[in-house]
């Protein structure tokens, strides 16, 4: 039910086809006020004086461009490498992650303008549409969310642009690509065209930062890349600030063909969608903090992480970047990132990425205990017992059987000493067995 008190709208804004017609539309459905908002997450084709005159051109009354590239890598993506987070353990999240931060900075932005609405140009078959809303609700349940391409009726992009040039909307006439892009600094996501056949394999001109592997450099790429708390902080000495760093790897990682991810994924609105990622600096950044907190953490830990890992990612892929749970997993993945402190060595080379060595000052690998030369300092007399231990329960399980098949014999455990099994009146064979290994 439209709400008759709608004055002024937000509206998230790209500048393409969608959003532009967007303004109009919500002027004449709502009657409002319409200010546009339009987030630098390090994309590409982002013209902040051309977008700001065509929203004017368009009819926005004020146009916002938020540079939120360093926020976006420190809140977000810093966050999400601490979960070492891929959707269906594939997806490095890129697009997931950037609208929690868009939503963020546009709430923000609401309260402080007095703005009664917002607004975004999702369709009504994505996964964007639930990431945005939920965040806005979760920030601002108090203000009004409109969907414009879910609402106009519209079936076509024939009918929007019909809508255009009636109402003069500046849409330039090119010759359109078959992809639908979204972009940002820790990755690009490309869908539709003849990406849509899942047999398909994706055209050259699908991919827009990645070299094709087969024509990356012969020499390989050796980088080495510092954390300090888990943290990304250095490449090859060489210190950069978070932005810089990403930036620089994905240009190193896109040279050498690395980063490239072709997946069938379950989309949370219940479909399945073929889609390529780019995501360079995602994919050397993921693999590198493995490596390091493989070495770092015990070995519960670790296993845990990995049980973490794929919650999180469900978790922010499907729009909940808000919610108690991920805050909850958020804190409990920090308190391990003190320890992630050192050095990984990679190879870059033709798609492929190879870590070739690993050093921290908190490592918990021990020469002495890992060799098998005359460091070793391992006593190998312990292992015994501990096996006899670790396989109780196995035996215990046997014992069971043999009582219920009639086939009970007194060596059934291995761990009993000669004469262990006792006559009626007497211990049974476990307890001999258990009293035998405490002694």
């Amino acid at each position: 039910m439209m709400n008759e008190n709608i004055e002024s709208i937000l509206l998230a804004y790209s500048g393409g086809l969608d959003t532009s017609v967007s303004i109009k539309w919500l002027q004449e459905k709502y009657g409002a006020e319409i200010i546009t908002f339009t987030a630098d997450l390090g994309q590409d084709d982002i013209e902040p004086e051309k977008l700001k005159q065509k929203a004017y051109n368009t009819g926005a009354s004020k146009v916002i461009i938020a540079d939120l590239k360093e926020k976006f890598i420190e809140n977000q993506i810093f966050a999400a490498l601490q979960a070492e987070a891929r959707y269906e353990n594939k997806y490095p999240l890129a697009t997931a992650l950037a609208r929690p931060v868009i939503a963020e900075e546009m709430v923000k932005v609401a309260k402080e303008l007095d703005i009664d609405a917002l607004a975004h140009g999702c369709t009504g078959k994505g996964n964007d549409q639930v990431r945005f809303e939920t965040a806005f609700s979760a920030l601002a349940p108090e203000l009004e969310i409109i969907a414009p391409l879910r609402d106009w009726g519209f079936t076509t992009r024939e009918e929007e642009l019909e809508y255009a040039q009636k109402h003069d909307i500046p849409v330039k006439v090119t010759k359109e690509s078959p992809y639908s892009i979204d972009e940002n600094l820790w990755g690009i996501s490309v869908e539709c065209g003849p990406l849509e056949d899942p047999w398909n394999e994706p055209p050259a001109d699908a991919y827009q930062w990645t070299n094709d592997p087969e024509k990356a450099p012969e020499k390989p790429c050796i980088l080495e890349i510092k954390f300090e708390e888990g943290v990304p902080v250095a490449i090859d000495g060489e210190e950069y600030s978070s932005v810089e760093l990403v930036e620089k790897l994905n240009e190193l990682g896109g040279k050498h063909g690395v980063g490239r991810v072709d997946m069938v994924e379950n989309r949370l609105v219940g479909i399945k969608s073929r889609e390529i990622y780019e995501a360079p600096a995602a994919e050397i950044l993921l693999k590198a903090h493995k490596n390091l907190s493989e070495m770092v953490l015990d070995r519960e830990s670790s296993h845990f992480l990995d049980r973490v890992s794929p919650k999180y990612s469900e978790l922010v892929y499907n729009g909940l970047w808000h919610s108690p749970l991920r805050q909850a997993l958020q804190n409990f993945l920090a308190s391990f990132q003190p320890q992630l402190v050192g050095t990984v060595r990679m190879k870059l080379h033709k798609g492929s990425i190879t870590v070739t060595g690993r050093k921290s000052s908190k490592s918990l690998y021990d020469l002495g205990l890992a060799s098998y030369d005359e460091k070793d300092n391992f006593d190998h007399s312990a292992a015994a017992g501990f096996i006899k231990l670790w396989s109780l329960p196995l035996q215990v399980v046997k014992q069971q059987e043999n009582e219920e098949n009639g086939e009970l014999k007194d060596d059934t455990y291995d761990v009993l000493e000669d004469g262990g099994a006792e006559s009626e009146g007497e211990s049974t064979g476990l307890d001999a067995a258990v009293k035998s290994l405490a002694q």
